[in-house]
């Protein structure tokens, strides 16, 4: 049962109890209005110290189709947050008014502190540059549905591999299944942290290759995870400047790739994938947005106890 629990990190769960999740999912998805009553009554608070617009909007969407409520911030500037009131307080006070908590913060780290004072279910949607799991579980959703399966998968990953918390929290769920391969594609200075390649992918034997261009591999994936490279995880404005326009995946490179290769982005895009491929049919980043909110439902319902 996952009634009660956290969702700090992807391993937090296990493969069993991630199948759990996705089961709901699907079944919200072939029949929503069959749980657009079961959170009726809870309230979901939206604790977000830094801006966001798709994760934010799609758990207030999920906990609202679901039959529940939303209270919250959107900007740490207008919580008591601005007077100085630290983190483990705030979640003190908030868990006095809602049932579970979806916590954004730029610090890492946060989201683990915050659940050690909540008395409610807390889930991470997002700390620094560390994880984001529940885009992670809307990644697997989307690559369950279109894919079939979470093994025999060659991954490339592409841009910002460094700061990309999204990039970090999916190799960790990704590599726990069988014989899937990654290609991590970027400049070297936005490689992927060395404790990745080292406490997960080594220690679980998850073959991986480092690469710079796209082009000489993109023929091989059946997965191209897509990144921004993040402007707010710059000290230096010029560097980001010089690297913002590493890769750009245009209709040229998409001749080379497989027929039935996926494009997955956890957004936003700046301009990393050309508009002309919207209308790809490879191109699944806006439809795994919409999957994000199903996932979110499935989670909820579950600490929650409902589902």
């Amino acid at each position: 049962m996952l009634k009660g629990r956290n969702l700090i990190d992807p391993m937090d769960f296990t493969l069993e109890e991630l199948e759990e999740v996705f089961q709901l999912a699907d079944k919200i998805i072939e029949n929503p209005a069959k749980y657009s009553k079961v959170c009726e009554g809870k309230l979901l608070a939206t604790l977000f110290y830094e801006p966001s617009t798709r994760t934010r909007l799609s758990f207030e969407a999920a906990m609202l189709r679901l039959g529940g409520r939303v209270l919250g911030f959107s900007d740490a500037n207008s919580s008591s947050v601005a007077k100085g009131e630290s983190l483990g307080d705030t979640i003190r006070t908030v868990g006095c008014y809602a049932d579970i908590i979806a916590i954004r913060h730029p610090k890492e780290g946060s989201a683990r502190v915050a659940s050690m004072y909540s008395q409610i279910p807390v889930i991470n949607a997002g700390d620094g540059g560390h994880q984001h799991p529940t885009q992670t579980l809307t990644d697997l959703l989307t690559i369950r549905n279109v894919k079939g399966e979470f093994s025999n998968h060659v991954i490339g990953l592409c841009g910002d591999l460094k700061f990309g918390r999204t990039v970090h929290s999916l190799v960790k769920a990704l590599s726990r299944y069988k014989n899937n391969k990654f290609i991590l594609i970027s400049p070297d200075e936005l490689k992927i942290p060395d404790y990745i390649k080292e406490e997960i992918l080594k220690k679980n034997n998850t073959e991986f290759e480092e690469v710079e261009r796209l082009e000489d591999v993109i023929d091989q994936l059946d997965i191209l995870y897509m990144t921004r490279v993040q402007k707010e995880r710059f000290f230096n404005e010029a560097e980001y400047i010089r690297l913002k326009d590493s890769y750009i995946l245009d209709a040229q490179k998409m001749r080379m790739a497989k027929e039935d290769m996926i494009i997955l982005h956890p957004l936003p895009r700046v301009n990393e994938i050309a508009t002309e491929i919207d209308s790809d049919p490879r191109a699944y980043y806006f439809k795994q947005a919409k999957f994000g909110m199903y996932v979110r439902m499935a989670l909820i319902s579950k600490l929650l106890g409902v589902c």
